[in-house]
């Protein structure tokens, strides 16, 4: 039996660094101290007891040596050292991470060719990132791989889907291979080489124990190794084991309960552990280390930091096994409550994070007392962060941050992304806004050379590659929509992507793909990229590819390349430096786990973020990893399950969860909730709700007045364009906004074919057919399936886009046939006119003009989608084609004479037979009219309304008539949603 007095444990309810630290001192004198050895689970953990001696000692102190012993199974690494370079046999050197991966990688490939499978080199990168975490806990458990050939004949054809057996056959094919695989680089497994350092350490203690303490602290799990240098640690004269949390008052039938229990010799069955509860993991590490829970004494010490133990007791009941929670109506209300703990559900994330914004700031209005948020969800962390800096506080997020989402790591994954997107403008634009890039120009210069090109690019879809971006920068050039100069630069420009473009589809070696990435990084960017602690990091692994991609010659494709590289930036870390506000910190779960702050926020408790989704692992079933003695895939939650413990021992704790998040309704933690449920409901601080919707309110919100300006009649436009007019009569202010503001929407880079761009389309396709082939109808298909090669278009616009067109061609077609049968002809096509009317010049374009077989005029005008009715023409709503019968009639179109005796619109949109193409002759059926009424009461409209707008002082009111809107471009602009609901705006028409 060990000696009680060297076994300890921290209970929740005080902060354990503190804690311990206090205790240290206390029993050991400064030099004994100094000469001292602290073991601790990981680097973290060596910084949070670091900075407790540093606040315990003000007046100095020579501190212990802390070594990490890190946990396999948690995928930590030992401390340099237990790792000596001067041993008379020194083991062999461990594989790196990447080296092994990359291997691993072609053994996945290896076997899944073997049994007839193809995958994708991403998908392969993925599975060996699994395999290799399954093959550290095999080591770590220290069971020999190849005791899983015994498992599968019987287990496979009995109890195993398909599927798992064809996982397990892959896994035998892959161990077979990997040791020969390994000894060919002369190295051995990094876990191998911990498991062999950690006994040579624990047999040399046993030999010749050390002179100075031994403390072991923190360890909330342990391999089977760890264990047995914690055994002999336990033994030793000067050691000592101090465990956080272990729960000293849990009955003995409960803690039976939690397992892991032995296989029933009459049934043989063997029923499952709580691996999920927070004591499991500790349970496991004292039946390791052959210590029972009665050996364990309470640590004597305290510190300030600690609350009533009561806390503790509360803390235990919550997290009871499911079995006993129904014990909970048999405490009493002290035994189940938790002062100072609060609630906060918000809305949504951006809530959430701006109310622990400003719980934070409001905590250390009172001197010396300390915040710290505590949350796995580093998108929250990196949300409230950047809104403290709001109040002029810098709170770095100390659990780091993936290589993935810093400036380096983005751009080159950005550039991945834009060479296997073809370029793309949209990924272009996303290279080129980079923060880091320039081109070797003045940053403010490169600005404005992007903006330029911005504006250029946006619109449909282009041709893949540079070539589109080029031939739309000229294209802009030719229509006087852009600076001339622009054209040059980006020649110049372009150059740093010609060894990108057009190979999106090639299969290159890796070699050859890394050397493409730092080419262009480092010309985009300069020595920008490789600087600070996340550029060295990021140079570093780049450095370790191009290593290793001389051995492993490995081909893929950009995009294939893109996944692994972000695979690889995903599991690496940048961590701040020093230098964040000293008492607000933001902490990841490990961080907290022997740490307290006056005030502690748990936020994102809702399931799948904390307690983490538990991932199957895809290539050993429950069953079999039950069988070998591997922890279950509840491991991380029962860890996730005693970090919540840890921090519910705080003094004040706000708990925080969104509703919902960007994709859908949250569901409460279940740590959440049994909190909940066995409390009967946590007090709600419901004032930082209204605090984080009160920031941003104005004193005084006086709405906006619905706009009315009223420009001098001088500065009013003197000529109008057909198809602005039904703007200004039935939203004045939008035509104010458009004709003398002259502000455009601005099209979305890369957008989606509108009908403004079908419905060009067509026209040029009408206008080429009639001028260039003389109407042939035998000649118009060709003409349409031409166009795509004239246009700058993506080529998924042509493959989705050429059978409706040919649809709406075809119809045509027929109709055109058919108005030729009966005597109409073609005059016209896109043909432009102009008149004046009292003093306002009109003008416009129309589409087609024919002739009838009587010598009078038909208007045509195409739409692509629904053309306007009948009633909304002869009301007055829609008059373009009225207009431009004004112009014809009052000789605007020198080459055409003749009476307009028809209006017709020609519509490319589905008819009532879901079949392309129908037309409306507007001044027909029910709204029957004849041309010269229709004509006079055009003319009589449009006298009214320039008299009104343009020749008169009325003001351009913003939608003045209910009902009548054309376009919704200027609606954020006119400010419509604060003054519609006003009773004062009244309407016409209401």
């Amino acid at each position: 039996m060990a000696d009680i007095s060297r076994i300890f444990t921290i209970p929740f309810h005080q902060a354990f660094a503190d804690s311990l630290v206090a205790g240290l001192i206390d029993r050991y004198k400064p030099m004994e101290l100094a000469r001292g050895l602290i073991l601790l689970p990981n680097n973290r953990s060596v910084r949070a007891i670091t900075e407790a001696f540093v606040r315990r000692s003000s007046s100095g102190l020579l501190l212990p040596r802390m070594v990490p012993v890190g946990d396999p199974f948690l995928d930590e690494r030992l401390g340099a050292f237990l790792d000596p370079v001067d041993l008379t046999d020194p083991f062999p050197p461990a594989i790196t991470p990447l080296d092994r991966h990359f291997r691993l990688t072609r053994l996945v490939k290896k076997a899944m060719k073997q049994q007839g499978k193809e995958i994708s080199p991403s998908e392969s990168h993925r599975l060996a990132e699994d395999l290799g975490l399954t093959l550290d806990q095999l080591i770590a458990a220290e069971i020999d791989p190849a005791a899983l050939s015994t498992l599968i004949d019987p287990l496979a054809e009995e109890e195993l889907a398909k599927h798992w057996q064809s996982s397990l056959n892959l896994l035998e094919c892959i161990i077979t291979d990997w040791p020969q695989e390994l000894a060919n680089t002369g190295q051995i497994e990094m876990q191998d080489r911990r498991n062999k350092l950690l006994d040579r350490l624990t047999e040399r203690w046993q030999k010749q124990p050390p002179k100075g303490p031994v403390i072991a602290a923190g360890a909330i799990t342990g391999s089977p190794v760890s264990a047995r240098l914690l055994r002999v640690i336990s033994v030793l004269e000067s050691g000592l084991i101090v465990l956080p949390g272990l729960d000293l008052t849990m009955s003995e039938e409960e803690w039976a309960l939690l397992g892991p229990h032995e296989r029933d010799p009459d049934t043989g069955i063997k029923q499952p552990s709580l691996e999920s509860h927070p004591q499991f993991q500790l349970k496991l590490l004292l039946e390791r280390m052959g210590i029972a829970r009665n050996e364990v004494a309470l640590w004597p010490y305290e510190n300030k930091k600690m609350v009533h133990k009561e806390r503790s007791l509360a803390i235990s009941h919550a997290m009871a096994p499911a079995r006993y929670t129904n014990q909970w109506l048999n405490l009493s209300e002290q035994e189940r409550s938790f002062p100072d703990v609060s609630i906060v559900e918000a809305a949504h994330p951006e809530e959430e994070a701006q109310i622990i914004a400003i719980a934070l700031r409001q905590a250390i209005e009172k001197p010396g007392v300390t915040a710290a948020l505590v949350t796995p969800d580093r998108t929250l962390a990196i949300r409230v962060s950047a809104l403290l800096t709001r109040f002029g506080i810098q709170a770095d997020d100390s659990a780091g941050r993936p290589l993935s989402l810093t400036p380096p790591g983005m751009l080159l994954l950005d550039i991945i992304s834009a060479a296997a997107d073809h370029f793309s403008a949209v990924s272009f634009l996303v290279v080129a806004k980079h923060p880091f890039v320039a081109f070797s120009e003045e940053r403010a210069l490169w600005r404005e050379h992007i903006r330029a090109l911005d504006m250029v690019l946006r619109g449909p879809q282009l041709k893949i590659g540079l070539a589109g971006i080029s031939q739309k920068i000229a294209q802009e050039i030719d229509k006087k929509r852009a600076d001339p100069n622009l054209l040059s630069w980006w020649e110049s420009v372009k150059t740093a992507f010609l060894a990108l473009d057009n190979r999106h589809q090639e299969i290159l070696p890796l070699a050859e793909l890394i050397r493409l990435l730092r080419e262009t990084g480092q010309t985009l960017a300069g020595d920008k990229l490789w600087s600070g602690p996340d550029g060295r990091m990021a140079a570093d692994l780049i450095t370790e590819l191009e290593q290793l991609a001389i051995h492993h010659k490995e081909l893929m494709s950009f995009a294939d390349f893109g996944r692994i590289l972000r695979q690889l930036m995903d599991k690496q870390a940048v961590r701040p430096v020093s230098g964040g506000h000293p008492r607000i910190f933001i902490w990841g779960l490990i961080e907290a786990r022997l740490q307290h702050a006056d005030l502690m926020i748990a936020a994102s408790l809702n399931e799948g973020i904390w307690p983490p989704i538990s991932d199957a692992d895809p290539w050993l079933a429950p069953r079999i990893r039950s069988e070998l003695g591997l922890p279950g895939l509840d491991l991380r939650i029962g860890i996730a399950a005693h970090d919540f413990a840890s921090i519910l021992g705080a003094g004040r704790i706000l708990l925080t969860r969104a509703r919902r998040d960007a994709r859908a309704p949250t569901i409460a933690s279940r740590f959440w909730l049994r909190l909940e449920a066995m409390t009967g409901g946590l007090p709600k601080a419901a004032e930082l709700p209204y605090y984080a919707k009160m920031l941003d309110e104005p004193k005084i919100f006086k709405p906006a007045l619905r706009p009315a300006p009223k420009p001098p009649v001088p500065d009013r436009p003197k000529r109008i364009a057909v198809t602005r007019f039904d703007s200004l009569q039935a939203d004045p202010y939008s035509y104010y906004a458009s004709n003398i503001l002259r502000l455009r929407r601005l099209d979305p880079v890369d957008a989606a074919p509108t009908v403004a761009w079908r419905g060009s389309l067509i026209h040029s396709i009408l206008e080429d057919w009639v001028k260039k082939d003389n109407a042939d109808p035998k000649k118009l298909q060709t003409r349409a399936l031409n166009i795509w090669g004239d246009i700058n278009s993506h080529i998924i616009q042509k493959i989705l886009g050429t059978p409706r067109l040919l649809q709406a061609i075809n119809w045509i077609e027929q109709q055109i046939q058919q108005m030729t049968e009966e005597g109409r002809s073609i005059v016209k096509v896109e043909q432009y006119g102009k008149c004046l009317i009292e003093g306002i010049e009109l003008f416009g374009w129309v589409d087609r003009i024919d002739r009838l077989s009587d010598g009078s005029l038909a208007l045509v005008d195409y739409k692509t989608g629904q053309p306007p009715s009948s009633k909304s023409v002869t009301s007055g709503d829609n008059l373009q084609l009225g207009l431009l019968a004004l112009i014809i009639e009052q000789g605007g179109i020198p080459s055409i004479e003749g009476h307009v005796q028809a209006f017709e619109y020609w519509s490319m949109a589905q008819n009532k037979n879901k079949q392309a193409g129908y037309k409306i002759s507007v001044l027909g059926g029910k709204q029957a009219i004849s041309p010269e009424a229709f004509l006079n009461f055009t003319e009589k409209r449009f006298s009214e309304v320039i008299q009104s707008y343009l020749l008169g002082n009325a003001a351009f009111t913003a939608r003045p008539y209910r009902g009548k809107k054309l376009y919704d471009d200027y609606v954020q602009l006119m400010r419509f949603d604060e003054w519609r609901a006003n009773p004062q705006h009244k309407v016409i028409g209401s």
